[in-house]
């Protein structure tokens, strides 16, 4: 299966590179990819969105044949969900990586604006829960892949036009959250509610880590998506 990896908010294709030997390994095709505007000042990034991002990756699905299946990290989880809306047909199966797919209109979050760009506010700035698995060693060899991103990348709202996503596949990768907890709690997030309730085929796994299992525990992310692809 030909495997579209998008990275999250301030990382690029190399924030991948744990997770691929074990997709490879189990006989996968991977395409982890790098977004418009990453790193770049705001001279150059200033007129890139979200729009933007998920054209990028849509671009990547039509540059293989066959099925994909699309994964997307944190804020890559809306990119990974207007690619589904963009090519039903095509995709498979949408894994978001401690993420939820997004109603219409919503942005990732609102982050400080430096110097026309968001810069990535370092590893203290996330709440314990995110980060506590990530020890002092992988913090240091993590933080330098970090670049900003387009400031109107988090805020821009996402365009989903198309209720054909709703009858791709979808699996949630929770770093802490199992389906029953999940299932507890989704009804109290409005619009976020409603856009998981209307996926015909949706399934949560807990993962059992933070918000970066890329980083802290690769192997088992690899693993998660592999038997997501094979159920």
């Amino acid at each position: 299966m030909d495997i579209i990896l998008i990275p999250g908010l301030w990382l690029d294709a190399s924030s991948w590179e744990d997770v691929i030997p074990g997709l490879e390994a189990a006989g996968h095709r991977v395409h982890p990819l790098t977004l418009p505007g990453f790193g770049q000042p705001a001279s150059v990034s200033s007129e890139i969105g979200i729009a933007d991002w998920v054209a990028t990756a849509t671009a990547a699905v039509d540059a293989v044949s066959g099925d994909v299946v699309v994964v997307g990290h944190s804020g890559g989880g809306n990119v990974a969900w207007g690619v589904a809306d963009a090519r039903p047909e095509r995709v498979s199966r949408v894994i978001f990586v401690d993420t939820v797919p997004p109603p219409p209109g919503n942005g990732i979050s609102e982050f400080d604006i430096v110097d026309g760009v968001v810069p990535f506010p370092g590893w203290d700035f996330f709440p314990d829960e995110d980060v506590s698995d990530l020890d002092d060693a992988t913090r240091a060899r993590t933080a330098p892949l970090t670049r900003s991103v387009p400031a109107r990348v988090p805020t821009d709202g996402i365009a989903l036009e198309n209720p054909a996503r709703h009858r791709v596949p979808v699996t949630l990768l929770m770093g802490g959250l199992d389906q029953q907890t999940f299932e507890g709690m989704i009804d109290q997030w409005g619009a976020y509610a409603d856009e998981y309730r209307a996926i015909r085929d949706a399934e949560v796994v807990r993962i059992g880590s933070g918000h970066w299992p890329q980083f802290s525990v690769p192997e088992r992310l690899a693993a998660l998506v592999d038997a997501a692809i094979t159920r």
